[in-house]
């Protein structure tokens, strides 16, 4: 991987960029991992080179110094204050205390009170390789399936791992949709394609692809209307707090029972929600930018007053 970093938007070869197998190579060493922990837990930074040092407990002064100086630059900044983190820092500590180094958690199922938006049978969420799922254990059809770290599971209850996973998938596809990849920060691409390949069951889907780490996010279109001021706007209507409800328990979030292609060329796709007797309508292009939105009486509610 090059150091490289010119290109277009103006940015500059980096002069003092390191390889990463150098960079891991830094960091490698039990009291160059200690250091950044100290820093970490420490609650004023910057910190001074005594304390920091107190607190790695370290009594050869030279010796804690020329492990403080490799991590310095790239890791560690020195001012005249002290000693603070650089972002490769925090993030070198913010993935140690996520588990994704060195824990492998299990976790048993959890029964989940929502049922399939195929089938109506209870639904159950598993994980493994860090990756927490939404299944319904009956016709097999998923509600998705996203990374979760393993921090994530601590000091939880399964009421709260599932609170907790309904939140980072809305978060994930938010920061998808507005382009950027919770990857890398790369540059994200948003499509509507034909699901061919059926890997989610459904006709049409959204895809986000990230231009730089090739990450890769799929969901059913409604995903994306989860915070759309229309729809937290109907829902609270109706008494609903759609900020807290599970996006599984939605099946025009998982599915496509509600979405109707209008066109392909360009894209336009409606997807209807229906809650009570009303039915919000919300008609998006191919971006995924919200064209036109209808409230109105639920087909349910037409056909019971026609009767």
């Amino acid at each position: 991987m090059s150091s490289d970093t010119s290109g277009e938007g103006g940015l500059q070869k980096c002069e003092d960029c390191i390889a990463p197998a150098e960079a891991f190579s830094v960091i490698a060493n039990e009291t160059r991992l200690s250091i950044l922990e100290a820093l970490w837990q420490a609650p004023e930074r910057p910190v001074s080179f005594s304390e920091l040092r107190k607190e790695v407990g370290m009594r050869d002064s030279a010796q804690f110094n020329y492990h403080l100086q490799q991590l310095t630059d790239h890791f560690v900044v020195h001012t005249d204050a002290g000693y603070d983190f650089r972002q490769a820092g925090k993030k070198v500590v913010s993935a140690i205390l996520a588990g994704s180094f060195n824990e492998h958690p299990r976790l048993d199922p959890i029964d989940l009170n929502e049922t399939c938006a195929d089938c109506g049978e209870n639904l159950r969420a598993t994980y493994e390789d860090e990756m927490l799922a939404v299944n319904c254990p009956d016709c097999g059809k998923t509600h998705g399936r996203y990374p979760f770290p393993p921090g994530g599971l601590k000091d939880r209850t399964d009421c709260e791992i599932m609170d907790a996973f309904n939140q980072r998938v809305r978060h994930l596809h938010c920061l998808a949709a507005d382009g950027v990849c919770h990857e890398c920060n790369g540059k994200m691409a948003t499509t509507i394609v034909r699901d061919d390949d059926d890997r989610l069951g459904l006709d049409v889907r959204v895809d986000h692809r990230c231009e730089q780490c090739r990450h890769r996010l799929h969901s059913a279109v409604g995903l994306k209307l989860l915070d759309q001021s229309a729809v937290v706007t109907f829902y609270s209507d109706h008494g609903i707090d759609l900020c807290t409800k599970p996006y599984w328990s939605l099946s025009w979030c998982v599915s496509d029972e509600h979405t109707t292609i209008l066109s392909d060329d360009p894209w336009r796709v409606r997807v209807a929600i229906p809650l009570d007797d009303e039915e919000l309508r919300v008609t998006l292009d191919d971006e995924l930018n919200v064209v036109e939105t209808e409230r109105t009486r639920s087909a349910a509610t037409d056909a019971k007053s026609a009767a």
